[in-house]
């Protein structure tokens, strides 16, 4: 048997640490650094696209040494490259914020119009994506020796009732997989996921803000979620949930009731 840690750990103090953060340059992943780098990490800031976003947050982030990284999913070589440039750049990697994600608004009773390639790109963006991103970054995150994931989920996942239907099975699969990664990666890292509901970013091309109210309006807190409600949540899973790991919070303002 390994030798067991007492509790009482307290929070996790983010000062001299560095979180990774995929999908950074907008939405939760641009509100979650902004929320970890007012705690004092950090912050490589992944990118795909938006290099120009990343590199005006990097600038305006509190604190000092965020920098942008070239980060997107679908690459496992240009993954593990940007794992490479954060231990050159930072030294170390202490959190990762799997942020980054992307869907189509596709009818779940019209199965013609999810075609293969849709299908194949929403289930590689969101669920093999943030796999390979931890499978680059975790020799990092062992030799920190108190890491903590953070995967953004959906609370698609649970209800099957989404954006179309490989969104939902690529979140449920990223749950599962996070309950699987948290047996094998512990003690040393911490797997959580935070999954809300509908979130005001523009993440669904097409959805209306109307949608997005009338889903609110249905929640016992009928409250429109913005990315910082969920930042909040990444926060506090990082800092406070110290012996909380395979586990996916809920925030989606009771939406599943």
């Amino acid at each position: 048997m390994s030798e067991l840690r007492n509790g009482n750990l307290g929070p996790y103090a983010l000062e001299g640490r560095v979180a990774v953060v995929t999908g950074g340059s907008s939405g939760i992943g641009a509100a979650s650094a902004q929320r970890l780098a007012e705690l004092g990490a950090r912050i490589a800031i992944g990118y795909n696209n938006g290099r120009d976003r990343a590199e005006a947050l990097a600038a305006q982030l509190p604190g000092s040494g965020h920098r942008p990284i070239h980060l997107p999913l679908t690459d496992s070589a240009v993954i593990r490259a940007a794992a490479a440039e954060v231990e050159a750049s930072f030294g170390r990697a202490d959190v990762l914020v799997n942020s980054a994600g992307t869907t189509r608004a596709v009818p779940h009773a019209d199965l013609e119009a999810m075609d293969d390639e849709t299908f194949d790109r929403i289930l590689v963006t969101n669920l093999r994506g943030p796999f390979s991103v931890i499978r680059a970054f975790l020799p990092l995150l062992r030799r920190s020796g108190d890491a903590v994931v953070v995967n953004i989920s959906s609370l698609a996942a649970q209800t099957g009732l989404g954006s179309s239907i490989a969104y939902c099975a690529a979140k449920a699969g990223l749950d599962t997989m996070a309950m699987a990664l948290a047996r094998v990666l512990g003690p040393e890292i911490r797997i959580i996921g935070v999954a809300p509901a509908g979130v005001d970013t523009g993440f669904v091309p097409g959805r209306s803000r109307d949608a997005l109210l009338k889903q609110a309006a249905l929640s016992p807190l009928q409250t429109v979620c913005q990315a910082d409600d969920v930042a909040l949540a990444v926060a506090a899973a990082v800092t406070h949930l110290r012996l909380t790991t395979g586990s996916t919070l809920l925030v989606d303002g009771g939406r599943h009731l």
